[in-house]
């Protein structure tokens, strides 16, 4: 009997060993993947169908399938101010619209490219359902491009939505009345307005920052064209390439479609100049100065009164536009005794509704840095010098000469920019560490250099423009000449007493064969014209006003790739200017030659350019978009994947 069962056991032995080995040999891979986009096989109601009542929406799938971003990519028309229900389950896309159904309206939901199949991620493509409530579907579409105004930028995730341009259209319709239609556009700013009906229309752009689909912020970006638009349709032909695989095509169909119009509008968007006017935020890092913020420029400066001091020592270094103010406090007495600033300011504020009037509010300041601690670390500072110093006088075999510690006291940190290379059309900057008081022309020299000799030049120094810190110093600039230019202790005092340590720098001007010229005629005559050369980041390095004979002139340009730009300069300020809705005005326009500019040395380099040779959403060079286009969704060539593994294991 034992023999028996021992017999057995080495049976199943071996018959388990010859199925795990027949198993190694290869092992089922689970079948071909799918790669076919789902299809829609039936909706509730109907997809196309008109007289409808019904506010809830079901479409049907052949296979399970799954929204991907529906919350920026699916877009309803007319909008819906209480935010639709879209959602997927099993092999069903169910939508729930709130809002009361408007009649004899035509309604699209737009997809895009949000429905792909639930297990493998196959992309549907491009696919808008629509039904009417009325007898009659529309049909009707119209697209185009928004790009920022300022930089021809493509703007993504933009409202683009139309009203009727009727009899009882009104400019303010923007501001009170929701879109009639909408689209929302994508990666390339691109966007198209589905189920128009025939009539006339204006359209409009929004970067709709509070879902009311109207112009009701100052803080929305906006874009608007005064043109009247009539949606209009014809039969066409476009050609469909089809490919054997990435490489070769295998045939090239003719495929009759709709071609609806106009499919060429370009809004340009803008944040309007005028914005809301408040205090965003006031600090004090250092207790001998402080900051306080606006949230937009600042025609009329806040009027301070000191609680616990006396506001006369405050000194007021301003920005350009008056949106930043940094007010130093003077009285260092006072700031050395207490730690808080307490004030009264009266302020311009916009109120609710949208008018600009006084506020005042009352404020503590604490600095973020005691002088507790500022007065430890100085003497840290000072203790760690005077070791040091022990420590050299002990190592040194001969006395030292007296050396001052340079902690001990406070100085005007003063600096002279550039140095080493200037261009001859630069001028020297001398900079200090807080706004200057007085300055002593009489201990600022500048020398020119000649055989290892310096000879005193003439100069002019004078305030640099808004920038309270700072004198521009202006000379007759040799190029190949090298110059020093030297500023004396104490010839700079600032506004909170200190003086400067002597400072010195040599430069030397360049050679005028390290710069390459390039001039620009443009064959639009427009004396309004300012052309920009741009980096590679697409920052402005220079401008030149274009003149009566539509040539801009630029020198001493060093040698590297440019990139070119002009706008049309209308109310002659020199600077790019944002439109105004209330007013009609359209920002200024931006126009952007197509290619790089290589400018070498010892070169001039003369092009010309008509601005408008080209259309404007195909002028902004490649290289400076920074919004790209978004990426096109294609299924994954799995079985490609897998049959190439499966020829490389046999």
């Amino acid at each position: 009997m034992l023999r028996r069962l021992t017999i057995l056991f080495i049976i199943k032995f071996i018959t388990m060993l010859t199925i795990v080995s027949c198993a190694n040999i290869g092992s089922p891979d689970g079948g071909r993947y799918d790669e076919e986009p789902p299809e829609v096989v039936s909706a509730i109601p109907a997809d196309r169908a008109v007289n409808v009542d019904k506010q809830k929406i079901s479409i049907l799938f052949n296979e399970f399938v799954k929204l991907t971003n529906a919350s920026e990519k699916v877009v309803i028309s007319p909008p819906q101010l209480e935010v639709a229900n879209v959602r997927a389950a099993g092999k069903r896309i169910k939508v729930t619209l709130f809002d009361s159904l408007q009649s004899n309206t035509t309604y699209t939901v737009d997809f895009s490219d949000a429905i792909e199949d639930n297990n493998e991620g196959n992309p549907m493509g491009f696919y808008t359902y629509s039904f009417s409530t009325g007898p009659v579907i529309d049909t009707m579409e119209m697209s185009g491009h928004v790009l920022a105004a300022e930089n021809l930028e493509p703007v993504k995730g933009m409202l683009v939505g139309l009203y009727r341009a009727d009899s009882t259209y009104d400019d303010s319709l923007f501001r009170t009345k929701p879109l009639v239609r909408v689209s929302r556009t994508n990666g390339s700013g691109h966007f198209t307005i589905k189920g128009i009906a025939p009539g006339q229309y204006r359209i409009f752009a929004l970067q709709d920052g509070d879902g009311d689909y109207r112009f009701s912020q100052k803080s929305e970006a906006i874009a608007f064209d005064t043109l009247v638009y009539v949606p209009s349709s014809r039969p066409d032909l476009r050609m469909d390439t089809c490919w054997r695989d990435s490489i070769y095509y295998d045939s090239i169909r003719v495929v009759p479609y709709t071609h609806y119009l106009p499919d060429d509008i370009v809004l340009f968007s803008f944040l309007e100049g005028k914005q809301d006017l408040h205090l965003l935020k006031m600090e004090r890092p250092e207790p001998d100065w402080f900051k306080i913020y606006f949230t937009a420029p600042v025609d009329t400066l806040p009027v301070i009164r000191g609680l616990n001091f006396n506001d006369s020592c405050l000194v007021l270094e301003a920005s350009e536009h008056n949106d930043t103010l940094t007010y130093w406090i003077t009285d260092t007495a006072f700031t050395h005794r207490t730690d808080s600033l307490e004030m009264e300011m009266r302020s311009l504020d916009t109120d609710t509704l949208g008018f600009l009037g006084w506020r005042t509010d009352t404020f503590m300041l604490v600095a973020r840095t005691g002088w507790a601690k500022i007065r430890d670390e100085k003497q840290k500072k000072i203790d760690e010098w005077n070791k040091e110093r022990e420590k050299k006088v002990k190592k040194s075999k001969k006395p030292l000469p007296p050396e001052q510690n340079p902690y001990e006291q406070d100085f005007l940190d003063v600096k002279i920019s550039p140095t080493g290379a200037l261009d001859p059309n630069r001028n020297v900057m001398i900079q200090s560490s807080e706004p200057i008081s007085s300055i002593d022309t009489a201990h600022i020299h500048l020398y020119v250099v000649r055989d290892s000799n310096l000879y005193e030049e003439p100069y002019l120094l004078l305030p640099t423009p808004h920038k309270a810190r700072s004198y521009t110093l202006y000379a007759e600039w040799q190029p190949d000449y090298k110059y020093a230019v030297a500023v004396d202790s104490a010839a700079i005092m600032g506004v909170m007493g200190h003086t400067n340590r002597k400072v010195r720098t040599e430069l030397r001007v360049r050679n005028l064969n390290e710069y390459g010229t390039l001039i620009v005629n443009l064959l639009t005559k427009d004396t309004c014209m300012v052309v920009q050369l741009l980096n590679g980041s697409d920052r402005v390095v220079t401008q030149q006003r274009v003149s009566s004979s539509g040539v801009a002139e630029f020198y001493y340009l060093s040698p590297e790739i440019y990139y070119m730009r002009c706008f049309v300069d209308i109310n002659g300020n020199g600077k790019w200017d944002v439109g105004d809705y209330g007013q009609g005005l359209q920002p200024e326009r931006v126009y952007y030659f197509p290619k790089p500019m290589n400018v070498r040395a010892g070169w001039d380099v003369e092009q010309e350019w008509d601005v408008q040779s080209i259309p404007v959403m195909r002028q902004k060079p490649a290289e400076l978009i920074k919004q790209k286009a978004d990426k096109e969704k294609t299924p994954r060539e799995r079985n490609k994947e897998r049959d190439a593994e499966k020829a490389k294991r046999k």
